[in-house]
């Protein structure tokens, strides 16, 4: 049933028709216009809200055709949720740019059983998820569902601890290919398919940003040496395609995270010889003890080396002599929850010692049934702090 026909009119085009030529509004729409908002994961404060304009998508064709490696012929998934903005990395503008297909599993409640079965039954070709996924998956037999679908498998979200890479691997006979990002960006630095990926290494920046790692000082960091990741700006104050136009309604936020023609992600790495950068922790999660600086990712990897440790958070905590020490958050596997005591937290700081260096080691240990976590996954650190500041710290 159409509309119905104006009195004087033949037919309804020919209403619309005396309508006049329509004109363009002013002012004109143009791709520096809000496009979409993220709310940060506020795994350090409070979340924060991050405009993207109109170009964003563009920013996702790296994501989509280059590190998750997609052609017309595959069926990819992405396990998170749509209220992450990883949704949006890995379901939306990058994938089917590339031309793939989307596989959504509505579910309740992750489960990592009913999560290899979709992955068997329907034949999906290529993966990504966080880390807190995979750790999931790989403590499930994987050998009993046929995966021999899967082609290519990609992790982000949180640093990869090589142990995870490592069992992903011996299971399925895929080398997990690490990309790094946030809200405010898009892939920003990735192991690409063409790279052969070092376990605990994000990989090399993407060709759409200049990466950098500075000092504090704005001098550059050398090979080995721990340094800041910023992407330089381009210097007629356009953007990148991808990187966020600002920090909504806060200008003091968005100049401070701009300043000095770079854009700072609060994140340190150091880079090899090589060009891969290696995670260190965020800049507030530095630990300093004793003249040391001890990033947390390194400390977290070497725990997870321990059958005994499911996850493991690690945090500064203050100390008369030390200025801070090491403190690492434990989450135990079911068979091992039994031995939770002295003679596990020994054994736990033995490991770390010999598995890095021994001035690494954390002096405090705490068993937790679960970490606490943002949203999407992300464990929240500064809340472990909060806790242990307000004296829920157990002793050394």
């Amino acid at each position: 049933v159409g509309p119905e026909v104006p009195e004087g009119f033949h037919s309804f085009a020919d209403g619309i028709a005396s309508a006049g030529e329509w004109k363009r509004p002013e002012p004109k729409n143009d791709n520096s216009d809000t496009m979409l908002m993220y709310f940060t994961s506020g795994t350090t404060g409070e979340p924060k809200m991050v405009a993207h304009d109109f170009t964003y998508p563009l920013g996702h064709i790296a994501t989509g055709s280059l590190w998750h490696d997609l052609g017309p012929d595959d069926l990819h998934l992405t396990i998170a949720d749509t209220g992450w903005g990883k949704a949006v990395w890995g379901k939306l503008y990058g994938q089917w740019i590339a031309g793939a297909t989307v596989f959504v599993y509505e579910h309740e409640k992750f489960t990592p059983a009913d999560m290899l079965r979709m992955i068997e039954r329907h034949r999906i070709t290529t993966l990504c998820a966080p880390p807190t996924i995979f750790r999931f998956l790989i403590r499930e037999n994987m050998s009993d569902y046929d995966l021999s679908s899967l082609r290519h498998c990609t992790i982000a979200g949180e640093a990869l601890n090589p142990a995870v890479f490592d069992a992903f691997l011996k299971q399925t006979g895929i080398k997990l290919m690490e990309g790094f990002g946030q809200t405010e960006t898009t892939l920003t630095i990735a192991t690409m398919p063409w790279l052969e990926p070092r376990p605990g290494a994000m990989g090399v920046p993407n060709p759409c940003y200049d990466v950098r790692l500075l000092f504090p000082d704005g001098t550059p960091a050398e090979d080995g040496e721990q340094g800041e990741i910023v992407v330089k700006l381009p210097e007629d104050g356009s953007r990148p395609a991808g990187l966020f136009k600002e920090y909504y309604r806060d200008p003091e936020l968005t100049a401070y995270a701009t300043r000095g023609g770079y854009y700072h992600t609060g994140d340190l790495a150091w880079r090899d010889e090589d060009g891969y950068l290696w995670y260190v922790g965020r800049v507030d999660d530095v630990i300093k003890s004793s003249g040391y600086r001890i990033g947390p990712f390194e400390v977290e990897s070497a725990l997870m080396t321990h059958p005994a440790v499911v996850e493991c958070a690690i945090t500064g905590v203050p100390d008369e002599i030390r200025g801070q020490v090491v403190k690492a958050t434990v989450v135990l596997a079911p068979d091992w929850k039994h031995r939770a005591g002295e003679e596990l937290v020994k054994e736990l700081q033995h490991h770390v010692k010999q598995a890095t260096a021994p001035y690494k080691y954390p002096r405090v240990i705490e068993f937790v049934d679960e970490l606490p976590k943002t949203i999407s996954g992300k464990i929240r650190r500064v809340e472990i702090r909060r806790r242990d500041a307000s004296g829920g710290m157990p002793a050394t």
